[in-house]
């Protein structure tokens, strides 16, 4: 079979790659639900086994995001077809739009839909709000237009992730010191500031997004890499240098310069938190490394994140239309009934995943005899 035709073939699984999705939502379903129900007096920073979980916990989202944009990237490049032929192009655009439209229905200010009379100005700023959904469709958004541009330039698409992730993880201080409400209105304002509500503006969260490119698409250009035992040792020791990096240069901010202290505080979270989702990724390559395949639901729990998010999310936080644990419960779990509450929801998204695949496979034979 020549290169072109083997170019054409299913993308081959990257084990590590799907393991690294499903610990992302593993982690992502129990911080929401131990964030939402533990008893408020176990945050006083008196607890280290509390203080090591929130620390851990500021880890789940860059490696969600990173995980996001390595696989977009790896499936996109894969096939070997021009952009235009790409049918990841169309693939890409439609799951922006879901994750849109998503992203918003969870946050809308009013049950009646389209009766905005009585939606207060708090409930305006939580609805135009970014969010997790909202800064990966994007992201995805600017991964598959990137291709476009790497094509055109005729460039290695990871060089142009590493030049993306260096400027917004580089820029990220200064875009702080910009009122934002002040120079666009609030819907888009709201993507470059927490200082509206976001949780996930686009600096420096979609850093993490092109980050998750770069492992993606040079995987693509290395095929066999992820199988080399330099790999491992790579991206565990460029993982703790990004993270000891992050500490001298908050170190050096307030040693050298006390009014540099918010650039370099900055600029130490964004190398912490990757140096930490490199580490990961390096333990996730080596147990890898060592497994043929993993199971089916592994794979169909990675392939239904977009619905665990959402699901758990109205669980948690319910919606206009469903109230949701968080108005009943907030704050006010032991820890064992917080614990309980995790099993609980874990069972729930896999109860939920099995549904889904038995649905579809139903649809399957539906067509086939269709057919």
């Amino acid at each position: 079979m020549d290169e072109s035709n083997s170019l054409m073939e299913k993308p081959k699984r990257i084990i590590f790659l799907d393991l690294l999705r499903v610990f992302a939502i593993i982690m992502m379903v129990q911080g929401h639900t131990v964030h939402t129900l533990l008893d408020s007096g176990y945050r006083t920073g008196d607890y280290q086994l509390y203080n090591f979980w929130a620390m851990f916990r500021g880890f789940t989202a860059p490696i969600f995001m990173f995980t996001a944009g390595a696989v977009f990237a790896y499936l996109f490049l894969s096939n070997g077809l021009k952009w235009a032929e790409n049918p990841r192009v169309k693939k890409g655009i439609f799951r922006f739009l879901i994750l849109i439209a998503v992203g918003y229905l969870l946050r809308y200010p009013t049950y009646k839909i389209f009766d905005f009379a009585n939606v207060s100005e708090k409930q305006w700023l939580i609805f135009f709000g970014v969010d997790a959904l909202h800064l990966i469709a994007f992201g995805l958004l600017f991964l598959v237009f990137t291709f476009l541009i790497a094509e055109k330039l005729k460039v290695k698409a990871h060089y142009l992730f590493l030049a993306l992730s260096i400027v917004v993880f580089f820029i990220f201080p200064f875009t702080k010191m910009v009122n934002w409400a002040q120079v666009f209105p609030l819907p888009i304002a709201a993507y470059f500031t927490k200082d509206t509500g976001s949780l996930f503006p686009l600096f420096p969260w979609i850093g993490y997004v092109f980050s998750g490119g770069i492992l993606g698409s040079y995987l693509v250009s290395h095929p066999k890499v992820y199988k080399e035992r330099g790999f491992i040792i790579l991206m565990l020791l460029v993982g703790t240098i990004f993270y000891a990096g992050g500490v001298f240069v908050d170190w050096a901010g307030y040693t050298f310069d006390v009014e540099a202290t918010m650039f370099s505080s900055s600029w130490m979270v964004i190398l912490q938190r990757l140096g930490v989702v490199l580490f990961i990724s390096g333990i996730m390559v080596f147990i890898a490394k060592y497994i043929k395949d993993i199971p089916p639901i592994i794979k169909q729990i990675g392939q239904h994140s977009l619905v665990i998010y959402a699901v758990h999310l109205v669980i948690l936080y319910g919606s206009a239309w469903v109230p949701g644990l968080y108005n009943f419960y907030r704050e006010s779990l032991s820890v064992w009934a917080t614990l309980g509450s995790v099993a609980v929801m874990y069972i729930l998204m896999l109860l939920l995943v099995l549904t889904l695949e038995k649905i579809k496979y139903k649809r399957k034979q539906y067509l086939a005899a269709k057919a």
